[in-house]
């Protein structure tokens, strides 16, 4: 089978890969379509991702949240250390959340399906997905260790011979706020890998193989050479950039070194701030990697179907104790506040190489949870993640209100509405909050939300850029910061008790803007006059154009 597989034209090649892949499509459908939260179904805050037998990923969604497919490979091998393939039954499921092991943090949730084809484990169907509580802090942006961070689950069995591992099923509902929502998103998972399984065995049906393992030495091999063919289209040199971010109770530094040598590229973030001992936004070395990598693929090679044979030019090297490697138990669920700065520095670094394939920094995304009880006396747990603008591109301006670096959707305004006593009163693009530039950053927009019926809610937002808003690059102007208020008046991210007649407002940031203001075209200027995406004042102060 191996050498069938090896001499594939390009054109089977392509046949199966995409058929693997539209599996995979199949899967995340499921997921969505079958999950209980509004983080999974709504936001789709998950991905999932094809494994061969030594747990090397193969293909993916197409809707796949960027960082998890890159960790999931990662995890699965933990997971196969402590549960060796031989040791695998048909009917067995993996289950870990440690952040270490995965993509970070304690909600991420990674499972794992053995597929088993002619008396032998074939291949994995695998999915990450942040579930709605796993006990914990609510005001986690305040967390100084792990322990304070909700339940941890070593690499273990979650279904074994086809069977529930009841007591796991018991710890978890036992130490969440919402056991309903959290098993039955854990159940969702384990039902769309049993859906991609079969898929999988109908495909290896079809090709007479006993393993992927063939045709996955052959995907590997050819996008790592597509990969190797980039990145020494690049010259060799050592590119260098800093930047600022909000970090919680007081700034961080984000220093990014890239080396490119020989076909390879090697990103130290020696300069980096120290862990932080007084908050959570701490990363593990799995998420440093995938958000380094992600930046290259989407500016390298964004038509290539990611797999791990893509990632392998890249070392990334972090100080042991720093930011972006934390030591444990340094708490690490709100990560993303440091991690997701990674991609625009990473791009002022390499903009002299990579020139219109870099992007400017963006306003994504925020996270809101409303949660309390209801009027039936059940608990509650509503996720949305707003996103800000978009960093705008050569020859492009930022998309309003989009996710980057990943790819999450907000929850729309009637699923929130039903999954908490809460009314949306407005949902609106913010004038001239995009970046100034020859090309413009994405617009930010406002939310406004208020509680309904008669008994609290509890809100808590974990907002980003209030105090460095989203920077330009070339020239370009950084878009508007943004701002978090309570009846009109700023607050604080923590959780926040509201009653009837309160509103909360949302103003999520813009994208930064590319290139200089003054060589905006004139007629895009006017187009965004006419939209109201930018006011007459703003044209003339930052654009230089006079409005008659």
């Amino acid at each position: 089978m191996a050498r069938l597989a090896q001499n594939l034209d390009a054109i089977d090649l392509e046949i199966r890969w995409t058929r693997l892949v539209t599996i995979m499509d199949e899967v995340d459908a499921a997921v969505a379509r079958t999950s209980f939260s509004t983080i999974v179904g709504e936001s789709r805050d998950f991905g999932v991702v094809m494994l061969d037998s030594q747990g090397r990923s193969l293909a993916q969604s197409q809707l796949s949240t960027p960082a998890f497919t890159v960790t999931l490979p990662m995890t699965a091998k933990h997971l196969l250390r402590a549960c060796p393939v031989e040791t695998l039954r048909p009917g067995d499921v993996l289950i870990t959340n440690d952040p270490w092991l995965g993509s970070g943090h304690l909600p991420d949730m990674t499972i794992i399906t053995p597929v088993f084809h002619r008396g032998k484990v074939a291949g994995f169907i695998g999915c990450v997905a942040h579930i709605s509580d796993i006990g914990g802090r609510s005001d986690y942006l305040d967390d100084k260790e792990l322990f304070e961070e909700g339940l941890r689950i070593p690499p273990t069995f979650l279904m074994r011979d086809g069977e529930p591992v009841e007591v796991l099923f018991d710890i978890l509902a036992a130490n969440v706020r919402v056991p309903r929502l959290v098993i039955g998103d854990i159940r969702a998972l384990v039902g769309a890998e049993a859906l991609g399984a079969r898929r999988l065995l109908e495909f290896l049906a079809d090709y007479d193989m006993d393993v992927l393992d063939s045709l996955a030495d052959v995907i590997l091999a050819r996008s790592e050479t597509a990969m190797d063919e980039a990145i020494r289209s690049l010259p060799d040199g050592v590119y260098h950039a800093e930047m600022d971010a909000d970090g919680h109770r007081h700034p961080i530094h984000i220093a990014v070194t890239a080396t490119i040598a020989d076909g390879r590229v090697t990103v130290d973030f020696e300069g980096s701030s120290d862990e932080q001992h007084d908050s959570s936004i701490n990363c593990v070395m799995n998420t440093t990697f995938s958000d380094t990598y992600y930046p290259f693929k989407c500016s390298l090679l964004p038509g290539v179907p990611n797999n791990e044979g893509l990632s392998r030019f890249l070392t990334v090297k972090a100080p042991k104790g720093s930011i972006f490697n934390v030591n444990f138990p340094r708490a690490v669920r709100a990560r993303s506040k440091s991690s997701f700065h990674i991609h625009a520095v990473l791009y002022e670094a390499l903009a002299p190489i990579l020139g219109q394939r870099v992007q400017a920094a963006s306003g994504s995304f925020w996270t809101l949870v409303a949660s309390g009880t209801g009027t039936d006396g059940e608990l509650y747990r509503a996720h949305m993640l707003p996103n800000g603008g978009k960093g705008a591109v050569t020859a492009m301006d930022g998309l309003a209100t989009i996710a980057f670096p990943y790819n999450g959707m907000i929850t729309p305004v009637e699923i929130f509405e039903n999954a908490a006593p809460v009314l949306i009163g407005c949902r609106e693009l913010i004038a001239d909050s995009g970046g100034a530039g020859q090309y413009r950053g994405g617009l930010g927009q406002r939310i406004t939300f208020e509680p309904i019926g008669p008994n609290p809610l509890t809100v808590f937002v974990r907002p980003d850029k209030l105090r460095h808003p989203p920077a330009g690059l070339l020239g370009g102007l950084p878009g508007r910061a943004g701002e978090i208020l309570v009846n009109g008046k700023p607050t604080p991210p923590e959780p926040t008790t509201l009653q009837s007649g309160d509103v909360l407002e949302l103003r999520l940031p813009g994208g930064g803007g590319f290139g200089q203001p003054s060589a905006r075209a004139g007629e895009r200027l006017k187009a965004d006059l006419e939209s109201g995406y930018v006011s007459s004042e703003a044209s003339r102060q930052l654009y230089q154009l006079q409005v008659e």
